[in-house]
C-alpha cells in the first residue's frame, strides 16, 4: 500500500522534469494526438520499488535468522542478487527510452544483467536437475536428469524473453502494465498456495518481492489506463521482466512462471517471422486508429512477393490458413496484418475501441493464468508421481 501512494503520488509530480528533458511522445492511436505525453515515467516506479526493497531488507533478514532449513546468509545473498539485476535493469532500460537501442542490445542487456542472481543460484543451489515427465521413468528408468551447464543456458534465456516479451506486447494504453499486473497476482496466489509445502521459504522470498511490485504498477497502471496521461517506456517492461525472472529463478518455479506467459509466448512465436526479418516488418505494429468512428483496426505491412525468401513465403501460405493474418493481393504488392496478438484479436472481435481491447487482452491474461493453475495443481498428476 505504501509503494502504490508514494507511486501514485509522485508520477504526476515529476511528469513535467520528463517534458522538460524532451521525454515526451504522442499517442498514435489518440483523434487529437498534438499534445505530448511524459514518456519513460517506468523508472519512477522502477526506483520506488528498489527503495521498497531496501527498506524491507531488515524485515528479510529478521524472518530469515529464525529460520532453520537455511542460513540467514544465503537468503540475504539470494535477495541481494535479485535487487542487483533488477536494479541493472532498470538502469538499462531507462537507457534505451533515452538512447533507442537497437534490438541486438535489448537481447545481450537482459543476459548480462541476469549473471548476479545466476551466480548466487550457482554458489547457493546449483541444483541442475530436473524431474522426468511421464512416460520418460516407465521407458527408459531415468526418474532424473541433470541438465549441467544447459540449466544455466535456461535460465538466461528465461531472463531474456520475460524482459522483452513484456516489451514486444504493447503500444495500447494500459496493456504493459495490465499484462504485469495479472502476472504478479498469479505469481502471489501461486506463493500463498505453497507456503505450507517443504518450498515455503522461497515462496517467502517470492512474496517479499511481489507484494511492492503490485503496489508499484498498480499506480502505474492508474495514469497509463485509457486515456493515457503518462507512457511507461522500456523501462518499466524492462523492470517487470527481470522482477518476473528473478522471481522464478530464485523462487524454483520458473516453469510455472512461463505457463504464466502464455499470452507472451504465443505472441512471441506469431512474431517471429517479423522480428528475424522473413516477412518486412516496420517500426510500428501497433493497432491503427479509424478516426471517423474512434476504433482501432488492424495494421498492415506491404511489401513485394519478390522481396520475400523462401522461408518468408512458407509463412506467407501458412499464417492465412492458421487464421492469423489478413492477406491481399494487388498487382504485385501484399498487403499482410502484422503479426500481433492484438491484431489477432481484432481480426476475432472486429475493429473496436482502444480501451476495450485492452480489456480483451487482459481477459485473456486472466484466462491463462487460470488455465496455468489448473496444468500446475491438477493435470500435472497426469505426469509426476508427486
Amino acid at each position: 500500500m505504501i509503494s502504490f501512494l508514494i507511486t501514485w503520488y509522485l508520477i504526476p509530480e515529476l511528469s513535467h522534469l520528463f517534458l522538460s528533458a524532451n521525454l515526451a511522445g504522442k499517442d498514435l492511436n489518440k483523434r487529437l494526438n498534438d499534445y505530448r505525453v511524459p514518456e519513460g515515467v517506468g523508472v519512477i516506479a522502477g526506483a520506488i520499488y528498489l527503495v521498497c526493497l531496501f527498506c524491507m531488507i531488515p524485515f528479510y533478514v529478521l524472518h530469515s535468522k529464525d529460520d532453520a532449513s537455511s542460513t540467514m546468509l544465503t537468503n540475504l545473498s539470494l535477495y541481494l542478487s535479485a535487487l542487483l539485476s533488477i536494479c541493472c535493469m532498470i538502469l538499462l532500460g531507462f537507457t534505451d527510452d533515452v538512447l533507442n537501442l537497437r534490438w541486438r542490445h535489448k537481447l545481450v542487456l537482459p543476459t548480462i544483467a541476469s549473471l548476479p542472481i545466476l551466480m548466487v543460484y550457482y554458489v547457493t543451489y546449483g541444483n541442475t536437475n530436473i524431474v522426468m515427465p511421464f512416460p520418460v521413468p516407465q521407458l527408459f528408468n531415468v526418474n532424473v536428469f541433470d541438465l549441467g551447464i544447459l540449466y544455466y543456458v535456461y535460465m538466461g534465456m528465461l531472463a531474456v524473453f520475460c524482459t522483452n516479451a513484456i516489451n514486444i506486447l504493447a503500444g495500447v494504453n494500459g496493456v504493459e502494465c495490465g499484462q504485469s499486473i495479472v502476472i504478479a497476482i498469479s505469481v502471489l496466489l501461486n506463493s500463498l498456495l505453497n507456503l505450507n509445502s517443504e518450498c515455503w521459504n522461497e515462496h517467502m522470498f517470492s512474496l517479499y518481492l511481489v507484494c511492492p511490485f503490485i503496489g508499484v504498477s498498480s499506480a502505474v497502471l492508474y495514469y497509463n489506463w485509457y486515456p493515457s496521461k503518462v507512457f511507461v517506456g522500456d523501462t518499466f517492461c524492462y523492470f517487470a521482466g527481470m522482477t518476473f525472472a528473478a522471481l522464478g529463478i530464485l523462487g524454483h518455479f520458473s516453469k510455472t512462471m512461463l505457463m504464466f506467459f502464455i499470452p507472451q509466448i504465443f505472441n512471441f512465436v506469431l512474431s517471429v517471422p517479423q522480428l528475424f526479418h522473413f516477412i518486412p516488418c516496420p517500426r510500428h505494429r501497433l493497432p491503427r486508429l479509424h478516426s471517423t468512428e474512434d476504433k482501432l483496426v488492424m495494421s498492415t505491412v506491404k511489401f513485394k512477393y519478390s522481396d520475400l525468401g523462401i522461408l518468408g513465403r512458407v509463412f506467407l501460405y501458412l499464417l492465412p490458413i492458421l487464421g492469423l493474418s489478413k492477406i491481399t493481393v494487388e498487382d504485385e504488392h501484399i498487403t499482410m496484418t502484422n503479426l500481433t496478438i492484438l491484431n489477432v484479436i481484432l481480426k476475432v472481435v472486429g475493429d473496436t475501441h482502444e480501451q476495450t481491447l485492452t480489456v480483451y487482452l487482459l481477459l485473456l491474461q486472466v484466462f491463462c493464468s487460470m488455465v496455468a493453475f489448473l496444468i500446475r495443481y491438477q493435470l500435472v498428476h497426469l505426469f509426476y508421481d508427486e
